[in-house]
């Protein structure tokens, strides 16, 4: 581990050509004027030719260009085709339709977001999710998370979003100007900083709660001169990530992993669609007091685990090892109680 920092702390701030044949044919006698005459025929028919209706524009999901986020499909991970021309941002995605070339699945946005689980358009499947996933998928908690909900992890050593903002700056300066996903983003707390910092040329607010989507969308409808143009909203799993490999350069989740049913399917996800070089940070609970080295703590968590669908940490050194196993290297952490920040980066090439 390459560096731990404990206790209480100030977070720093920181026109085709001719062959050789075709021109020999082309000066012969007596061929001249019959290959003049085809060729007259063949522009009459281009220029009289009409369309009868309108062509649907078609564009390739890249890396590059407003609102481009290279988006590809979660069921197979080729990049998806926007059938319409327009960017595809937040408060633009009604009516936005994607398309797999590969899986021949379309998937839509609405008003506030788009749907790009691989669930998405089905009509009587309906996946059910742990308990600690489908909780913040409630209207209730989904209003409440940052109505007095999040303001409560005080008590548990988060020194509160601004500052913990101001800390996950000093990991990702190596990535600034890059594109950016806040995972499991909940209401927007984080998505609105980033975007607001100018940090970031993208940054991409994913969450599997349809209602957290709505209160992200409402809280930055409220924001004035807020850059909208540079937040896309999407509704994802974090372990079927819509995004090809190797294209982002930096994934942010405050205050998420231990509501992740399977964090080392998340994190793996994550080091796929990192660039080289890219950056993972990440916020949560470490419960390592003086009752975890009884033989019957590790039983009492996995049933924990396996109940609620929440993941709980007892060391740093287990967190370290979840990011490496997953390909990620350059692992630091620091610590305040039983909050942590933690970041590590995926290899560069």
């Amino acid at each position: 581990m390459n560096s731990v920092i404990t206790g209480n702390f100030r977070p720093a701030f920181f026109p085709s050509q001719l062959s050789k044949n075709s021109a020999q044919f082309l000066f012969r006698p007596f061929t001249t004027l019959v290959f003049t005459r085809s060729l007259t025929a063949k522009v009459r028919a281009f220029v009289e030719t009409k369309p009868t209706a309108p062509i649907a524009v078609e564009k390739e999901e890249s890396g590059g260009g407003s609102g481009s986020c290279g988006l590809a499909c979660p069921i197979c991970y080729n990049l998806l085709m926007v059938i319409t021309d327009s960017p595809i941002y937040v408060g633009s995605t009604v009516g936005t339709n994607l398309q797999c070339n590969t899986c021949k699945k379309t998937y839509s946005g609405t008003q506030t977001h788009l749907d790009l689980v691989a669930s998405s358009g089905s009509k009587q499947y309906d996946e059910s999710m742990p308990l600690a996933t489908e909780l913040f998928r409630t209207p209730v908690v989904s209003f409440l998370y940052e109505r007095g909900w999040r303001q409560n992890f005080v008590f548990g050593g988060f020194p509160g979003p601004e500052k913990e903002f101001d800390m996950a700056k000093n990991y990702l300066k190596r990535v600034l100007g890059g594109k950016i996903i806040d995972a499991s983003c909940g209401s927007g707390m984080f998505t609105r900083l980033f975007a607001k910092s100018g940090l970031f040329s993208q940054v991409i607010a994913l969450d599997y709660s349809e209602n957290m989507l709505r209160q992200c969308y409402e809280f930055i409808k409220q924001e004035e001169n807020f850059p909208k143009e540079k937040v896309t909203l999407v509704r994802a799993d974090i372990s079927r990530l819509p995004f090809e490999s190797n294209s982002i350069d930096a994934v942010h989740a405050g205050a998420a992993l231990h509501c992740w049913p399977s964090p080392s399917t998340a994190v793996a996800e994550i080091s796929r669609v990192l660039r080289p070089g890219g950056v993972f940070v990440a916020t949560t609970y470490i419960f390592d007091g003086p009752f975890t080295f009884l033989p019957f703590v590790n039983t009492f968590r996995q049933n924990m685990m396996g109940i609620a669908g929440s993941y709980f940490a007892v060391s740093e050194r287990e967190l370290e090892d979840l990011c490496r196993t997953c390909g990620l290297v350059g692992f630091t952490c620091m610590r305040n109680g039983p909050f942590v920040m933690i970041s590590a980066r995926k290899r560069s090439s």
